[in-house]
């Protein structure tokens, strides 16, 4: 099963599982990893052993201006000698450098191990002030991670000169930056061509990764890629258009499928035949260009689906696909509706085979509601449901307590982008996951008469603040989507790299991936909270948030737990030091041993002015008159952290801004909030 497998190449790379390595071959530099190369501007390497010697051969430049250097060292800590050829300095062919031909050069050098070559020289060079023996090291050696890092260490230079280098074709891709156009009558069949491309070609390797928008959802997409050149070592390679990617990846295309710009839906279906088939979606204008590269068709559905319901085309694919279809996750290709589709997650989907749909999972829709059922009740147990709900048909709260019935989970969104590409590359060797706690376990504090607030971002990294300005400048927490640390090991570790001591992850939402507890049968909540538990203690992650909207949003419905559900969490979760609840207020509030558990009492809407929202929290903080009061704040995604800055420092000296974890270890030992519980029958206590 590909999930496993996943699972297990993450927690190998996790552990630092590397395979041998040596420094034989050929190297190519890594620019944004090394140090700048003045005029030359490149360095490749090639190192070959003969017997008991090694020759290392340094190609300096590119094109036809270049220097090389070969030398051949016998590694047995001998001193030898070597004449000098040029006078060219190559490192920094800019600094009044240079080398006297027809002296010598004397060299030692030895292996530690096959990864590791270190040759010590010493050599005459000349400034303008005359002759100067310089002692110099030069360390090769190749890290778990498969590159290798060039060293060059001066007894005249402060600091060393490193280069890191990689073998020529090693991860190299390609990207696009796409067209903020989502239209049927404009764009979209470009854009779904290139992204059921994209599921195409990253089946194996990581080879085509996207730019998107600066509307899209998700809006890491460029940091990201920064990330994996800097961090990494990843090349990217511009392609200007679709035409230019049908080209380079032709081979990994074996058919298209044609779908029906009149009949919206076809395009959801084509999806899944394209997985299925290894094959790309097309509308009728380009068949002309596929039939040019001598790709076969293998469905039309133009005209196929005329004036069909949905449910009727949704049945007629789950008779042709549904058994050929992963059964460990499905993709609900909801989100934005009639002219307009963001199939972000379709590659993701395609790479894996998996069944399309936007079945409204409203009851009050029997028939889509009722095959929706039929599908999630055939998935295997705990899978994963991909994309989101369509705005049209249904609500969020309606897909996420069926899935929850069913004892699944969500990994939203339908904008969700690059999973095939970032799927394929494991965290780095022996990176941790490493989270900024300001509280030891078991470290007693008394609170003070004061009013302390926590922030928490809405809906998880990515979604949210953390690209934009402000970060770091106050206590901030943020949702964290703990499935990537196996979906997608490397941009989970992007995140981690790039928090400041300000930044604080918490585990989310209500189990690995997003449910609702109420909604999940009893006997498959333990096992659920159990893999959450699991996937916190890899991110290293202590405070685990819960909501529940399956009877109902705050307002209209009822969003407080039972002593059952909460029950689950504290027994499933010992480690944890405490639980935080809800989206907007919630009223479910426990302490147990010290942990407690508190409902948001606060959700700092978007469109709030910053004075009204000021206003509101000191209106809570006089309602709460009791000091400590600790004040829980959901800050929606949209509010960059500027703002709720500017809304805190409005607040007087009575209040405190704290880092998450104290504020619930606070909480927990000097609690002054009221337990509260929903009974199962509906009766509060």
């Amino acid at each position: 099963m590909r999930n496993a497998f996943s699972v297990l190449l993450f927690f190998l790379f996790a552990a630092g599982v590397s395979g041998s390595e040596s420094l034989d071959g050929e190297w190519v530099l890594i620019p944004d990893q090394s140090a700048d190369i003045d005029l030359y501007g490149s360095l490749s390497l090639n190192i070959t052993r003969h017997g008991d010697s090694l020759t290392i051969v340094q190609h300096w430049g590119r094109g036809s201006r270049f220097f090389d250097d070969s030398l051949t060292v016998v590694p047995d800590g001998t001193i030898r000698s070597f004449p000098v050829r040029s006078r060219l300095f190559p490192s920094n062919v800019f600094m009044g450098i240079a080398a006297t031909p027809g002296e010598k050069r004397h060299i030692q050098a030895h292996c530690p191990d096959r990864q590791t070559l270190i040759m010590d020289k010493t050599k005459m060079l000349r400034g303008s002030q005359g002759p100067r023996s310089i002692k110099s090291r030069h360390r090769y050696h190749v890290s778990e991670d498969g590159l290798l890092s060039y060293t060059l260490h001066r007894s005249t230079r402060p600091t060393p000169l490193i280069y890191r280098l990689k073998r020529p074709g090693d991860r190299n891709a390609r990207f696009m930056i796409l067209e903020d156009d989502w239209r049927l009558d404009g764009k979209l069949d470009r854009q779904a061509f290139l992204i059921s491309l994209q599921g195409l070609v990253n089946r194996d390797q990581p080879l085509l990764y996207f730019i998107y928008p600066d509307s899209w959802d998700f809006r890491f997409t460029e940091p990201v890629k920064t990330h994996l050149e800097k961090q990494r070592g990843y090349t990217f390679t511009l392609l200007e258009d679709f035409r230019e990617a049908l080209n380079v990846f032709r081979p990994f295309i074996q058919g298209y499928v044609v779908w029906d710009k009149k009949v919206r839906t076809s395009l959801i279906v084509a999806f899944t035949a394209a997985g299925l088939n290894r094959a790309v979606v097309v509308s009728e204008a380009m068949i002309p260009l596929m039939q040019a590269a001598g790709i076969r068709c293998v469905e039309d559905f133009r005209g196929r689906f005329t004036e069909k319901s949905d449910h009727e085309i949704y049945s007629w694919a789950v008779d042709a696909y549904w058994n050929q279809c992963s059964r460990e996750l499905i993709v609900w290709m909801g989100g934005e509706h009639g002219p307009v589709m963001k199939p972000g997650v379709a590659d993701w989907g395609i790479q894996n085979r998996a069944f399309f749909q936007d079945l409204s999972t409203a009851p009050r829709d029997t028939l889509e509601f009722q095959l929706a059922a039929r599908l999630l009740s055939e998935l295997n147990p705990h899978s994963l449901i991909f994309g989101w709900h369509s705005y049209k048909k249904d609500l969020e709260r309606d897909h996420v307590t069926l899935t929850s019935s069913y004892g699944h989970r969500v990994e939203g969104l339908h904008t969700l982008p690059n999973l095939s590409f970032s799927s394929l590359i494991p965290a780095a060797p022996g990176f941790r996951f490493q989270n900024n706690h300001s509280v030891q376990p078991g470290q007693k504090l008394k609170a003070q008469k004061k009013v302390y607030i926590a922030c928490i971002q809405t809906d998880c990294l990515g979604l949210g603040a953390w690209t934009r300005p402000g970060r770091g400048e106050i206590p901030y927490a943020w949702e964290v989507t703990m499935n990537w640390v196996w979906l997608a090991p490397a941009m989970m570790e992007y995140f981690y790299s790039q928090a400041t001591p300000n930044d604080y992850f918490i585990g989310a939402l209500s189990g690995p991936g997003y449910l609702y507890p109420k909604a999940v049968p009893p006997n498959l909540l333990p096992p659920l909270i159990d893999q959450a538990r699991q996937l916190m203690e890899t991110l290293d992650l202590r405070i685990f948030e819960i909501m529940d909207y399956s009877e109902g949003a705050t307002v209209e419905g009822n969003t407080e737990l039972t002593r059952e559900v909460v029950d689950s969490y504290y027994q499933g979760m010992p480690e944890a030091i405490g639980f935080v609840n809800g989206y907007a207020p919630a009223y479910t509030f426990h302490v147990r041993d010290g942990r407690p558990l508190i409902s948001y009492d606060y959700y700092l809407s978007p469109v709030k002015s910053e004075k009204e929202a000021v206003d509101d929290l000191l209106e809570l903080a006089a309602f709460n008159a009791k000091r400590p009061y600790f004040l829980l704040m959901h800050v929606r995604q949209w509010s960059d952290i500027h703002r709720v800055k500017n809304i805190l420092t409005r607040l007087g000296p009575e209040f405190e801004v704290v880092p998450l974890d104290l504020f619930l270890t606070l909480a927990g030992q000097n609690p002054t909030f009221m337990e509260k519980f929903l009974e199962p029958e509906g009766g509060e206590r």
